[in-house]
């Protein structure tokens, strides 16, 4: 998420099946986004609700 500053919700979970070594729900991925974007980590774009942005 940091080398691109930017990326939808689909390519995000993604990239997260992909780079995890251990098996993870979806439910348990949508949890954490929400609680990076609670702790200021990412913010969801304002007109695109499927587009996350890293918060530096």
């Amino acid at each position: 998420m940091k080398m691109r500053k930017s990326l939808a919700h689909s390519l995000l979970i993604s990239e997260l099946f992909s780079q995890l070594r251990f098996p993870i729900k979806p439910i348990d991925l949508k949890k954490r986004i929400e609680s990076l974007i609670e702790r200021e980590y990412m913010s969801r774009d304002k007109d695109d609700a499927n587009m996350y942005h890293y918060v530096t």
